[in-house]
């Protein structure tokens, strides 16, 4: 465990937490949690990871079950719970994920023995009973083994950026930093770094790119989002300082730009989620302050106009930070878990399993339909046969959820 000073305790080096051994009552949704993963292939979002306070007393936090993996269905709203067999990664925290082609590839982490750099895969067709991980034994020289890193994605690339975690071996193009508190802790010091590391997802080969322009500083927990041939990422913490910059990298020539907005900006953070929602804008949410307050505003980013626009929403009484974010079909992002306090305050974090839900496009005509019919179901429902099957397929999950919901309230 590190030191209990909070004035020695990076956010970027919490205390590993143990991994959870006693049994759980089975749920139809998953436990509160913080730094876990969550990806979608468009219709489904899949959850891993993270860690929760425990039941234990004496305790403090547990890893959550490494052999599980959550399925959120973005239409309808129902959990389903899927148990994982394989080469299964260690529970972990602060793991870098993405989802590619069905394929979700999980990166990095924090264990109870500390940082890892080991990669692996899943596929993650949701008909299969037990899904299988395999660690991907890649080619060339790895990143570090480190967390709280970003990811973009583009053609048949995974392009790793920034992160919390042990100096490196060999050369690195780029800059690592030591954190001078994580002497003091027990086992190897760490530190930040700004490098960016390549996975052809292809050959399963590590590469390191030279990039030129005015690159972001050494920096983790920030948040990373990838719009057409460009990687975008904001703040994250380095030192001292939780930050509010945007830089974006052309995946193409490998070029950084510094990104200036006009007008007003959110404030620094690390901790939050930015997510693109067209192929204009990005939404950010949430996120922690270096006066270590948790944030709940949401803002839009348009990039043809280079401007930030506060976003209004109803979820300003739940912050959230160290949650995730993704970006269903019909335009809205969905966030999950996450701490809604001082996540620092170990015993006292108020851990979410919470799903918060942003609309930040108009909905489709057939989602409007939908749930007309739904609102008026006792007149409407005599006639739902006459509907396509796909669509009668779709008003019986949602009534079969609209259902349970009310029942459970």
């Amino acid at each position: 465990m590190a030191d209990d000073n909070e004035d020695l305790q990076a956010d970027e080096d919490l205390p590993a937490p143990e991994e959870e051994t006693f049994d759980q009552l089975e749920n139809n949704s998953p436990a509160e949690r913080s730094g876990h993963v969550a990806v979608t292939d468009g219709q489904f979002m899949f959850v891993w990871g993270g860690y929760k306070n425990s039941q234990m007393r004496g305790f403090n936090d547990f890893y959550l079950p490494r052999d599980e993996i959550w399925n959120y269905n973005m239409e309808t709203g129902r959990w389903t719970k899927h148990r994982t067999a394989g080469d299964v990664p260690p529970s972990m925290s602060g793991s870098c994920a993405i989802c590619v082609d069905r394929v979700l590839y999980l990166f990095g982490g924090h264990h109870e023995r500390g940082n890892t750099n080991m990669f692996y895969m899943l596929n993650s067709q949701v008909n299969e009973k037990l899904l299988q991980w395999v660690r991907v034994e890649c080619q060339g020289a790895p990143p570090s083994s480190k967390d709280k890193l970003g990811v973009w994605v583009y053609e048949n690339k995974l392009i790793f950026f920034g992160g919390y975690g042990y100096c490196p071996e060999g050369k690195q193009i780029g800059t690592f930093e030591f954190d001078e508190t994580s002497f003091w802790n027990s086992g190897l010091p760490r530190g930040w770094n700004d490098h960016v590391h390549v996975l052809d997802t292809e050959t399963f080969t590590w590469s390191q790119p030279v990039t030129t322009g005015k690159s972001p500083s050494p920096r983790a927990a920030h948040a990373c989002a990838t719009i057409g041939n460009r990687g975008y990422v904001f703040g994250g913490r380095y030192r001292d300082s939780r930050m509010n910059d945007l830089y974006s990298l052309n995946l193409d020539t490998w070029s950084w730009q510094e990104i200036v907005s006009h007008g007003a900006c959110p404030i620094g953070r690390s901790w939050h989620s930015l997510t693109p929602v067209s192929s204009d804008h990005l939404f950010l949410f949430g996120g922690f302050t270096t006066d270590k307050q948790p944030l709940s505003d949401a803002w839009i980013y348009c990039i043809s106009q280079n401007k930030w626009t506060q976003f209004q929403h109803n979820y300003t009484e739940k912050p959230r930070l160290w949650h995730t974010a993704c970006a269903s079909k019909e335009g809205e992002v969905i966030v999950f878990g996450g701490c809604a306090n001082n996540l620092l305050a170990h015993h006292k974090a108020a851990h979410s399993n919470e799903i918060l839900v942003f609309s930040v496009q108009p909905k489709s005509l057939v989602r409007l339909c939908l749930e007309t019919v739904l609102c008026f179901k006792e007149v409407l429902a005599s006639s739902w046969h006459c509907l396509p099957n796909h669509l009668l397929h779709s008003l019986h999950q949602r009534f079969a959820t609209s259902s349970s919901n009310t029942s459970g309230s």
